[in-house]
């Protein structure tokens, strides 16, 4: 992880390193101290401040005379002019006009301010300008004007410069005049719009409210409750015996009044310890859920009018579809209404279906009968069952010490003593008969499970001691080898995968091995999100080696059906069916989900085998969850990811600043068993993956260098991380990166605080319609993916879109592609307001200040990646200004004037190429 800027420099040598082709991206690259002294006048001469072109649409042309002044009383001569390369897009070019010398000795006959008359604008068909001006307009631009002229005292000279609108946002160049002793040089700017923008412009002003403050609670409330929804399967729910764990009164008093949560919870302030971490973490777990509960109360809905069905009302909720509030099958939303005599009717009602924005609420069936489209106020409740879980399992797991705070390695007897056959021969091929590759001969029959027979498979079953995918790498099959053996159980084993390292591929081929050749073996697949366990289950499906009744795939009751994916039905179980499911040989559920294991009384030990899988994105406390059905004396756990990716989603900027960010995973990597040493890792506790089988070398290189030692190997298949090194947008053909530098406006509406870049918006559909829409191989749209670290962003990309044809394009925050993997990836920033000046990255960047969310945004893309943004204020992050310079120096650089901090990194480029 970037730590301080000492890292940055110790990269950049290696960075530079393989390339030797010289970073030509400044004519005269100039430190800021010499920026300074170039933007003086000097010796008596003046030179027209005015360098602003104002606003430009794109393709529009004007032009802008600046007038050099002799005011002292000796003669200059004005040897050429030049421009300092800021501008990529060469939009600043020089006017020859003839007759320059002839204007020169009329200049006494110019009026006396000459900034009034400076400003001189190009329409095409405009017929009063003169020849001289049209053949300016219509030749070539120069970048580069030998003009040597004598500038006596009095005189003046004028120099015109022209723009052509090019590149979006505002731009700024550094116009050289140069003199025999010395330089002057002004600041040219523009700012360039597209009619894309109006498109995107805030609906209504911004206009930040208070947090909505708790009403008043009536002195009388007559409360009516539904009936709860049924399961979605016919089947009854089994009972939860889970307590409330309700919040204390004491927290949720100081919380409301902002005091010290110390004061309060002093185990906060004291080091995490087996002594202290169930009632730390519980702290924790309350602190986040007053936090949801606060951001619900902000979506209550006045006044309401529900539309009546014939089975259910039907509530309209903005923004559900983002997010905004989460709903859930089975959530309880109260409906009030106020009677005329103080009386308030709240009526219970329960979520049966959601549809987009819209809300299928069951309720009671008087009220259901009687409801006549009156207003009602509505409010959101919290579901807390994940919370009760998290709760139960630290009760559950307060003796496991030793496994959470491991002080020593205790190895145990291996579990697996086989010997390992990496390459098939013809002694250890799978045995045969009659040429036909049998079935497997090992006895699978074991006690209390669902699998008694091993009906035959799609694939020949490999014998003991070979894989089943013989294309692992040697650290994956390192990896299968330690989990296999168990030597260190029951402390964690860790599979550390970094972005694009094969880390499921890995778990797949250790589940297939433990399930074959460890027959009284029972394996509990866990992960944070459906979709994650979604994709074990389906990697386990299509490699052919199970069948039916070998796999459960455990959904919570509330789950649709239809988000279900259709190939994992047959495998889905859920209600009373849990008794069932526990018993298959392999049972995929999430991290919640394995709480209602608790509910069927399994015995501790059921499973032998936990595999928790994006570990580092499950709170601790979640994490346990799964924990708690595995054998403290001998039970094997594998935490699968990358603590160096994203962590839990903790809301609370309490709970947060505590730690309750930090996953088990990352916070195990941290103690000094599992720490890397100068040798690395222990192989008994952490096995690294290092093949990235899906960048260019070019994308790898910097996210190698400053998150995972430089150790990471780019073996990804050519024909596809080579598919668009070609691109006739990049800057530096064969190196598919680029950062497009945009100085936009950030901008918020109505009471949303979420931020968007109008003109970074347009830019990034620009691109995709160069990218999406190119005559000869055109990239197709469900392989671009598009990272905003705002949902306004993603919002108002998905309406240029949509407009242009491209809805097919993914649009989401980081969060949304951590684990995803797009041919090509674009990246905007949003942020851009460069008159905030704070030491306090967070308030200036936002979300992008975050190490995490860097690593995982620029390690989606397979063979492009494109970053728009402001590198004035990007560069104030560490990561950020990493990557700055690693495009700049890698002449991988286009759009606004970079900041001038960046030319130092041309000159130290050049300097260490020297030698």
């Amino acid at each position: 992880m970037v730590e301080s800027s000492q890292s940055l420099y110790s990269w950049r040598a290696l960075c530079m390193a393989p390339f030797s082709q010289s970073a030509n991206l400044s004519a005269t690259p100039l430190r800021e101290a010499e920026l300074k002294s170039i933007l003086e006048d000097k010796g008596g001469l003046n030179v027209t401040d005015y360098g602003q072109f104002g606003e430009l649409m794109t393709g529009e042309t004007r032009e802008l005379v600046l007038w050099i002044q002799n005011k002292g009383s000796e003669t200059h001569k004005f040897t050429h002019c030049d421009f300092a390369g800021w501008d990529s897009e060469e939009q600043f070019t020089l006017v020859s006009v003839k007759g320059l010398t002839s204007l020169r000795q009329k200049g006494q006959q110019l009026q006396e301010n000459p900034v009034k008359s400076s400003e001189i604008q190009v329409k095409d068909g405009d017929k009063d300008n003169g020849d001289a001006q049209k053949e300016a307009v219509h030749s070539p631009g120069l970048r580069r004007q030998e003009s040597e002229l004598d500038i006596l005292p009095g005189e003046r000279l004028p120099v015109v410069v022209a723009c052509e609108a090019k590149s979006l946002g505002t731009c700024a160049e550094l116009l050289l005049l140069h003199f025999c002793s010395f330089t002057i040089g002004r600041r040219l700017e523009v700012t360039v719009r597209s009619e894309c923008e109006d498109v995107l412009q805030p609906s209504v002003p911004y206009a930040p409210t208070d947090s909505r403050p708790v009403a008043a609670k009536s002195s009388h409330v007559i409360t009516v409750a539904a009936p709860k929804i049924t399961p979605r399967l016919a089947n009854r729910r089994l009972p939860q015996f889970l307590p409330n764990y309700p919040v204390p009164q004491a927290l949720r008093d100081c919380v409301e009044a902002q005091s010290d949560v110390l004061v309060v919870e002093p185990c906060l302030g004291e080091v995490l310890s087996p002594s202290n971490m169930q009632s730390r973490f519980s702290v924790l777990l309350w602190l986040e859920e007053l936090n949801a509960e606060r951001e619900l109360r902000e979506f209550s809905i006045s006044g309401a009018l529900l539309r009546k069905g014939a089975v259910y009302l039907h509530l309209e909720v903005p923004g559900l579809a983002e997010g905004r509030p989460n709903l859930y099958i089975g959530d309880r939303i109260i409906l009030k209404k106020p009677q005329s005599d103080g009386v308030v009717m709240e009526y219970i009602s329960y979520v049966t279906e959601i549809n987009d924005e819209d809300v299928s609420l069951r309720v009671n069936s008087d009220f259901q009968r009687s409801y006549l489209g009156e207003p009602l106020d509505v409010e959101f409740s919290y579901n807390r069952l994940t919370m009760r879980r998290c709760h139960s399992a630290l009760e559950q797991t307060k003796h496991f010490g030793e496994i959470l705070f491991p002080s020593r390695v205790t190895p145990r007897t291996p579990r697996w003593t086989g010997k390992w056959m990496d390459k098939l021969d013809d002694k250890t091929a799978p045995a045969t008969e009659n040429g036909k590759v049998s079935g497997i001969t090992i006895d699978m029959k074991s006690k209390g499970t669902q699998t008694k027979d091993c009906a035959p498979t799609s694939k020949p079953i490999p014998t003991k001691g070979h894989f089943f995918n013989p294309d692992l790498n040697p650290p994956q099959k390192e990896a299968v080898k330690r989990i296999l053996a168990g030597e260190c159980r029951p402390l964690p084993y860790v599979l550390f995968g970094p972005p694009g390292t094969g880390k499921t591929i890995t778990i797949i081929e250790a589940i297939l091995q433990v399930y074959y050749f460890m027959p009284s073996s029972r394996v509990l697949v866990c992960t944070p999100s459906n979709s994650a366990a979604d994709l074990i289950c389906i990697r386990l499906h299509n490699s052919g080696f199970l069948h039916a009744a070998s796999l459960a795939r455990v959904n919570a009751s509330c789950r649709q059906n239809e988000s279900i994916p259709e190939v994992l039905r047959v495998y889905s179980r859920a209600g009373e069916e849990i008794r069932q499911a526990a018993f298959h040989r392999i049972v995929v559920s999430t991290c919640s989900s394995a709480g209602m294991f608790h509910n069927i009384g399994l015995p501790v030990g059921h499973f032998t085998h936990l595999f928790l899988d994006e570990a580092g994105q499950a709170t601790e406390p979640e994490s346990l969850i799964p924990m708690s059905v595995v054998s403290e004396r001998d039970g094997q756990i594998v935490l699968a990811g990358d603590p160096c990716q994203l962590g839990p989603l903790v809301k609370s900027k309490i709970a947060s600043a505590f730690g309750f960010g930090v996953s088990l995973l990352e916070r195990l990597m941290a103690n000094p068993l599992y720490s890397r040493q100068d040798w690395g890792y222990n192989p008994k506790l952490v096995t690294k993956l290092v093949y990235n089988y899906r960048s260019h070398e070019a994308l790898l290189t910097l996210p190698s260098k400053l998150f995972y030692q430089g150790e990471l190997c780019c073996k990804g298949p050519r024909p596809i991380v080579d598919s668009l090194c070609q691109w006739k947008n990049l800057p530096k053909k064969s190196f598919p990166l680029l950062f497009h530098g945009v100085r936009g406006t950030e901008m918020r509406e109505g009471n949303n605080p979420s931020w968007f870049n109008p003109v970074e918006a347009v830019q990034v559909m620009l691109y995709c319609c160069q990218l999406a829409k190119k005559l000869y191989n055109p990239v197709h749209a469900s392989d671009i993916g598009v990272i905003a670290p705002y949902k306004k962003q993603c919002e108002k990309i998905r309406v240029l879109l949509g407009k242009v044809g491209l809805s097919d394009i993914k649009v989401g925050s980081v969060e949304e592609f951590q684990g995803q993997e797009f041919l090509v990836i674009i990246l905007s920033t949003v942020r851009s307001s460069e008159s905030l000046q704070s030491d306090d990255l967070k308030s200036t960047l936002g979300f992008l200040a975050n190490p995490k969310r860097f690593n995982v945004a620029i390690t989606r893309p397979k063979a492009l990646l494109l970053i728009v943004g402001n590198p004035h204020i990007l560069i104030r992050d560490l990561c950020f200004r990493a990557l700055l310079e690693y495009c700049f120096i890698n002449e991988a650089y286009l759009g606004c004037d970079p900041p001038s901090s960046l030319q130092d990194v041309h000159t130290v480029a050049e300097e260490q190429r020297s030698t």
